[in-house]
């Protein structure tokens, strides 16, 4: 992800590094002593982690009494290796009623090894995951994720089991990407349906209706000079827009309707009509126009939802 354009303070979380003392225990001299390897296990456990060997009563508290070594005896290697391993005594030559046991070296039976283990394991929905954070810089969210894509499909073998999920503002974009193939039909469809019960033509709405394509190349032209990417506040202003460019034909065509009606010729409808409501057709769009201008010019803290990068 580094190498693809955009990509900005890119790390992974860590999830090794984390030092352990690994014993590993020598199974053939465990059998040699006649001990068990349930016996030295339970001796480095109770030295290193503790055990629960009684309860202690104060009055109506109680507190449970744990056996383990200090601190800083747990913290020394060489105190865990010479850490005594009872052994059985008929296999030291002893006879039943010696006082007391012979006892072996935990380094007899088992080494020490200082290794790696994992830092942290970060799970969700019980499955284990590993996070990739990156942020974004000169250009849009969709276009970086879309060559990130295609740059580990070719460059990069993902192990069996695992999988890659894109979250974050990508993920949003997405869900609102999804919602509004939904919504701009919808709100087109309804826009014709309200033409067309208002004039109570299909043809007159199809006309009216026809002024949409030519707005929304208008705004696509200007992304373009602006060099703007297509973000969610843009499709919501090309609704806006669409609305307007059908606002703007019914005035006109409805005035042509009425001039129609007054006996006036067809030709010569149109162009009255044109000019009579040319002022307040222009009054209309400019005001939508003006109004989004703050927007399209802003460059500081707020504008990043429809100019995501800074122009300067």
């Amino acid at each position: 992800m580094r190498t693809v354009h955009g990509g900005a303070d890119i790390k992974v979380e860590q999830t090794s590094g984390l030092p352990l003392l690994d014993v590993k225990l020598d199974k053939t001299a465990i059998a040699r002593h006649g001990l068990n390897i349930s016996d030295v296990l339970d001796i480095v456990s109770i030295a290193v982690g503790g055990r629960e060997a009684g309860v202690v009563f104060q009055g109506d508290r109680r507190f449970h009494i744990l056996v383990r070594l200090p601190d800083a005896l747990r913290e020394d290697v060489s105190v865990l290796e010479n850490l005594p391993i009872p052994v059985p005594r008929d296999l030291t030559g002893t006879d039943a009623g010696a006082a007391r046991p012979a006892f072996i070296p935990l380094k007899a039976v088992a080494r020490f090894e200082s290794e790696e283990g994992p830092n942290q394991i970060s799970r969700e929905n019980g499955k284990r995951r590993v996070v990739v954070q990156a942020n974004v810089r000169g250009r849009d969210i969709g276009s970086f994720v879309a060559e990130a894509q295609q740059k580990i499909d070719t460059e990069v073998q993902i192990p069996a089991g695992s999988w890659l999920a894109w979250g974050g503002q990508f993920e949003n974009l997405i869900a609102a990407r999804n919602r509004l193939l939904i919504v701009v039909p919808a709100c087109f469809f309804v826009i014709f349906l309200m033409l067309f019960t208002a004039l109570g033509s299909a043809r007159e709405a199809l006309l009216v209706f026809s002024g949409v394509p030519l707005a929304v190349s208008g705004g696509i032209l200007t992304l373009y000079l602006r060099e703007m990417p297509f973000s969610i506040s843009a499709a919501v202003g090309f609704i806006a827009l669409s609305g307007v460019a059908v606002l703007n034909g019914l005035v006109m065509v409805t005035h042509i309707k009425q001039l129609r009606l007054r006996g006036v010729h067809g030709e010569q409808a149109i162009i009255e009509g044109a000019l009579v409501r040319l002022r307040p057709v222009l009054m209309t769009a400019l005001v939508a126009a003006l109004g989004f201008v703050p927007m399209a010019i802003a460059t500081g803290t707020g504008a990043e939802v429809q100019n995501p990068w800074p122009r300067w």
